[in-house]
C-alpha cells in the first residue's frame, strides 16, 4: 500500500522528461507542416494591396467625371476640379495622369513620373497596373475615357519611375 502511495505522488509532481521530448517533436512536425502554408503570404498581400489601389484608381475616375460634370466642365475640358481640398486635374473632362496620385489617394504606392504606372515598389516583379488619360480627335471628341489596365508585373525603370506588363486596351 505504501508503495502504491509513492508511486501516485511521484506522478503528480510533474511530467517526465521523455513526455516533454515526445511534445517537442509533435510541435516540430506540426510547425514543418503548418510553415510552408504561411511563408509565401507577401506575394498574396502585395496583389490583394495593388487590387485595392486598382479600385481606388477606378473609384477616383468616376468621382472625378461625376464632379467634372456637375460644375459644367464637358469632354472637351482641360481645367481642374476640387475634391477634399485638393485640385484635381482634367484632360478632356475626365481624370489627369498628373493628378493620380492625389484622387486615387495612392500614398502608400509607387507612382511613375508621368503618373501611368502604379505599382507595389519601383522593384522588378512587384504587381503593378496602368493608367491611360481620356483622349479626343481632333475635332475634341472624346475617343475613349481615362481607364486602368489589369493587373501585371512592374519593370524597374530609372528614367520614368517604372514600367508595367500589362498595358492599357484600346477602346
Amino acid at each position: 500500500m505504501r508503495a502504491m502511495t509513492a508511486i501516485s505522488a511521484r506522478k503528480e509532481k510533474g511530467f517526465t522528461l521523455i513526455e516533454l521530448v515526445m511534445v517537442i517533436v509533435i510541435l516540430g512536425i506540426l510547425a514543418a507542416f503548418a510553415l510552408p502554408r504561411f511563408a509565401d503570404l507577401s506575394g498574396d498581400a502585395e496583389q490583394a494591396s495593388i487590387e485595392g489601389a486598382r479600385g481606388s484608381v477606378k473609384s477616383a475616375i468616376g468621382i472625378v467625371r461625376a464632379k467634372a460634370l456637375a460644375e459644367g466642365l464637358g469632354s472637351s475640358s482641360t481645367g481642374s476640379v476640387t475634391l477634399e481640398g485638393a485640385s484635381i486635374s482634367l484632360e478632356e473632362g475626365h481624370l489627369a495622369a498628373t493628378s493620380l496620385n492625389d484622387a486615387a489617394q495612392l500614398g502608400d504606392f509607387h507612382v511613375s513620373d508621368d503618373g501611368t504606372v502604379v505599382a507595389i515598389e519601383n522593384e522588378d516583379g512587384k504587381p503593378c497596373f496602368s493608367f491611360a488619360e481620356a483622349t479626343a480627335d481632333s475635332d475634341g471628341d472624346l475617343t475613349a475615357p481615362a481607364r486602368v489596365s489589369d493587373i501585371g508585373t512592374a519593370t524597374a525603370d530609372d528614367t520614368n519611375g517604372a514600367s508595367c506588363s500589362e498595358t492599357v486596351p484600346a477602346p
